[in-house]
């Protein structure tokens, strides 16, 4: 008897949050941050992610951030005392009238600190984050991503920063390719010369038009990486696909200035909610992989410490 493949279905992705909830949130963190001079920070930032996973919904499901402020707490202590030892060299050596051999260190030591970061943070941030019960992981070798890291840095150095563009999907296919999310993985599979062709015209067309081509461009990199995205279990998978449009694009960053400007920065909690809808909507998705077949595979890790450097290196992740 032949086997039927799967029928391909849509999936849906939205954000049903609300501006005036995680507004009451973000105040409440701003002031707890203030009063205890930046101490409240980790649990500040542990209440706003749980607030932005929980309202995320994938097939009706919502996401769930399980990471708490005192995990947090202990990876910004962490990721202090590094940072103390990094400017304790540093002063060191201007001391020994050593500034520009100073200079040289400390950018050398961030930037080999910086791979490790980016680990640490996806390690931390994947597993405190389920779907349905299902928890996310990250799979990635450190030491093998801080060697292809230093190769790619340096093969951007030395093209000038032509490179940049080749380095950015390849730090992308590989911190990708190892998120799971239970019993199925994640793949990037994007060309670095298309990347590079998109910032060229961008860079180019934008110049040209005083800027009015930004939007196009902004489009164009959001498709590029939502395009070459998947979800993968064995020979079945979800593809993602862009439906924004530049038109979508300016209404986003236009409206998303003027409420800042007009509420002279209190309605950031409400470009934060606009911008999350605006990219959860402009996913769609589609494909074969039967979602009661996904089964926990992945471990339970607590070491918050990358993900307090990755905040202090200024490090986005995109989940």
């Amino acid at each position: 008897m032949e086997i039927q493949p799967a029928e391909k279905k849509d999936f849906t992705l939205s954000f049903n949050g609300q501006g005036s909830t995680f507004f009451g949130i973000v105040i409440v963190n701003w002031l707890l941050t203030a009063l205890t001079l930046g101490i409240y920070y980790p649990w500040a930032k542990a209440k706003q992610l749980k607030f932005m996973y929980s309202s995320t919904v994938f097939n009706n499901d919502q996401f769930v951030f399980h990471g708490t402020g005192k995990e947090m707490f202990i990876g910004m202590l962490k990721t202090l005392l590094i940072v103390f030892v990094l400017m304790s060299v540093y002063l060191g050596l201007i001391l020994i009238d050593q500034l520009i051999l100073g200079l040289i260190i400390l950018y050398l030591m961030l930037f080999a600190f910086l791979p490790f970061a980016i680990h640490g943070s996806y390690r931390y941030r994947m597993s405190r984050t389920s779907w349905r019960g299902i928890r996310f992981g990250y799979r990635g070798d450190k030491m093998e991503l801080f060697w292809n890291f230093l190769k790619w840095i340096f093969l951007t150095i030395i093209t000038l920063g032509v490179y940049s563009a080749w380095m950015s999907v390849k730090m992308r296919s590989y911190v990708y390719g190892n998120i799971r999310a239970g019993n199925t993985e994640f793949k990037y599979e994007a060309s670095g010369l298309e990347l590079f062709i998109i910032i060229l015209k961008g860079y180019f067309l934008s110049i040209i038009t005083l800027g009015i081509y930004m939007f196009w461009w902004q489009k164009e990199l959001f498709e590029f990486q939502i395009n070459n995205m998947s979800l993968n279990q064995g020979d079945k998978k979800i593809s993602f696909k862009s439906a924004a449009t530049a038109g979508g694009f300016f209404k986003l960053v236009v409206f998303n200035i003027l409420i800042l400007v007009f509420t002279l920065g209190l309605g950031f909690a409400w470009v934060e909610v606009r911008t999350m809808r605006f990219i959860c909507d402009n996913i769609k998705l589609n494909g074969d992989i039967d979602m009661d077949r996904i089964s926990q595979t992945e471990e339970n890790y607590t070491d918050a410490v990358g993900e307090e450097m990755a905040d202090f290196f200024d490090i986005d992740l995109v989940l």
